[in-house]
């Protein structure tokens, strides 16, 4: 059956990306969270999604200098031990990424935190940058690694990801067909569709087999994909 994510937690009611979303994810009983990394100045590895705070870069702050809701790696596997995290690692070239790492520094140090914690194999390690995809498979040859691809052809990133040895391509829905799920399963590569929140949505997805649905409506997802399965 397809897995669902809760997309940065279930925050319909809470923020993204906080300990609360976190916490009510695991209330509702998701299969997974969905969440994003980034590393501080002083290189603490934190939680939050855009690459700015108050105008200011999460890259170029000192942990101490982030406000209070946004939470550390630690703090935040701690809450969702036990469940499957896809970590976004946002890592990418760009005026809006002030703070790129091409050396893949920061994919060793979050994957040496899972494996002292011994959470590695409940993780799976995303990012839109193929560089730090590949990176992350060459430190690591176990770890589940996704490449998110939001446009393109998804047959190529799906052959890409192969030959790379990756575990999954995350691709926005709107890129998954029948005949991409195909070619995921010929090349034993997981579709993790995002984000995924309308009920026509999530139904065409699971009818189509993707591994997991991305959402921001993992309650209404649950029921649809459990109503799909039975």
């Amino acid at each position: 059956m397809t897995d669902v994510f809760a997309h940065r937690g279930a925050h319909l009611n809470e923020r993204e990306n906080t300990l609360g979303a976190f916490r009510e994810a695991i209330r509702l009983g998701v299969a997974g969270v969905e969440l994003d990394l980034r590393r501080t100045r002083d290189g603490a590895l934190v939680i939050h999604h855009d690459p700015f705070i108050d105008g200011k870069a999460i890259g170029l702050l000192d942990a101490r200098d982030l406000p209070s809701f946004v939470p550390s790696l630690d703090e935040t596997m701690e809450v969702l031990r036990g469940t499957t995290v896809n970590i976004e690692i946002k890592n990418s070239k760009g005026p809006k990424e002030p703070t790129y790492d091409e050396s893949g520094s920061i994919v060793r140090e979050v994957l040496d935190f899972l494996h002292e914690g011994d959470l590695a194999p409940s993780v799976i390690i995303s990012c839109f940058d193929l560089t730090t995809c590949a990176q992350a498979r060459s430190y690591d040859l176990e770890v589940r690694v996704a490449w998110l691809v939001r446009a393109g052809s998804l047959p190529a990133a799906l052959t890409e990801a192969h030959v790379l040895g990756l575990s999954a391509v995350n691709p926005h829905f709107t890129l998954v067909t029948s005949k991409t799920q195909d070619l995921a399963n010929e090349l034993g590569l997981e579709v993790n569709a995002w984000t995924v929140n309308t009920p026509e949505d999530i139904r065409a997805m699971a009818a189509l087999g993707v591994a997991s649905i991305i959402t921001d409506q993992p309650a209404l997802a649950m029921e649809l994909v459990a109503a799909a399965s039975s």
